[in-house]
């Protein structure tokens, strides 16, 4: 370990892992791979560490890192396009993928540690579970934290894990969070569910394990960094990250019934899926739908990287459409892959079918919280001038 990671590094901490050597992987392998995995990952209900270090062989946590720490500095709609892809061969895996969007919550730490992390390892995997912030009680100039966090997705790849906290008399409207190794949080693998099953979304505990101030930071606050990627609104892009996945699951769920149950002869007499009406009138609709949406989303996102490189930030009318783009990928995507279900028939009741897991897994990306229900009304409201919740403009 360098000087400065030991200077940096929280007290009694164990160190960052080293990186290891990446296998030596084409995306299309890895697209491949996964598809025929992720039954096992279903089953095991986290993606394994082999296959995150074939997500990091392909950039998928380098991706928005900045180039003068070892990343491949992308826009961010290079990137998403990126996460789109391995989201359609596995949604879960996706999931696990979009957190290389984390640099952009990390940049709010200290220049000192945000820099050593990334250049220790650009590929450097993060999970976080910020809900509900525990107590954390000043020791020296650390605190002393303890507590249970659950939905801490992609916690069994991790390298490093952060917790939501709270301090005595702090006020912020956005949650604390302090980061630790990964070896110093214990994982409860407590994950069950019928969607995104894979994301290994277990529960952290940590038990009286102290940080250092400097290895905390507001989510969402201020970045310490000046690279375009942390001027982009960060809550949007998390957001971004989150909605892309559906996406990418509606796509395949569209693909496979098009290639697939489209061509299958009904066991009953009945023409072949494709040659009916309903089905093509339907599939037509799903599909407009889904690029539409698609389509709404990307350009959205393209305009406010130009915008940001152009002007220096993104205005706040743009900023709020910026988030209205991700609720509304999230919700069509999920909408096309429940058609996609329908248009099945009676094949895709069964467990394990490809249109099922797709048309729950995209639900689940929906139902998260920055694109549920009420990011509709919070996006209205801006438009309106009204008061909107933090991560609005």
């Amino acid at each position: 370990m360098s000087d400065l990671l030991a200077q940096a590094a929280p007290p009694q901490a164990a160190p960052l892992p080293a990186p290891g050597a990446l296998p030596d992987v084409t995306l299309d392998e890895v697209l491949a791979e996964i598809r025929s995995r992720r039954s096992e990952f279903e089953a095991k209900a986290h993606v394994p560490r082999d296959m995150v270090a074939k997500l990091k062989a392909i950039g998928a946590y380098r991706g928005i890192v900045p180039a003068r720490l070892g990343g491949d500095a992308l826009p961010p709609q290079d990137y998403l396009k990126l996460i789109e892809k391995l989201a359609a061969a596995d949604a879960s895996t996706g999931w696990v993928a979009s957190f290389g969007i984390s640099c952009t919550y990390l940049a709010a730490l200290t220049p000192a540690v945000f820099d050593q992390i990334y250049s220790n390892d650009p590929n450097t995997t993060f999970a976080g579970a910020m809900f509900p912030p525990q107590i954390a009680v000043p020791e020296g100039d650390g605190l002393r934290v303890s507590g249970r966090w659950p939905w801490c997705s992609g916690s069994m790849g991790a390298d490093v894990i952060a917790v939501g906290i709270k301090i005595e008399g702090e006020k912020t409207p956005l949650p604390r969070a302090a980061v630790f190794p990964a070896a110093e949080v214990t994982i409860d693998q407590t994950w069950d569910t019928i969607g995104l099953r894979g994301t290994g979304s277990h529960d952290v505990v940590l038990d009286g394990a102290l940080v250092d101030m400097d290895w905390t930071f507001i989510r969402g606050g201020k970045p310490q960094q000046d690279d375009p990627i942390y001027r982009y609104p960060t809550v949007a892009l998390a957001a971004h990250a989150v909605a892309v996945v559906a996406l990418g699951a509606a796509r395949e769920a569209l693909d496979w019934l098009k290639s697939d149950a489209a061509q299958k002869a009904s066991i009953t007499g009945a023409p072949n899926p494709g040659a009916r009406p309903y089905v093509q009138a339907d599939l037509a609709k799903a599909e407009a739908r889904l690029r539409g949406a698609r389509a709404h989303f990307f350009e959205t996102i393209e305009e406010a990287w130009d915008q940001l490189l152009t002007k220096g930030e993104v205005d706040p009318e743009l900023t709020l459409r910026t988030r209205l783009v991700s609720t509304h990928a999230a919700h069509d995507g999920a909408e096309a892959a429940r058609m996609a279900f329908a248009l099945g028939g009676s094949d895709s009741m069964r467990a394990g079918h490809t249109l099922g897991r797709c048309m729950i897994d995209s639900a689940c990306a929906a139902q998260h919280a920055f694109m549920n229900t009420g990011t509709w009304t919070s996006a209205g409201a801006g438009m309106f001038g009204q008061p909107t919740p933090p991560g609005f403009p």
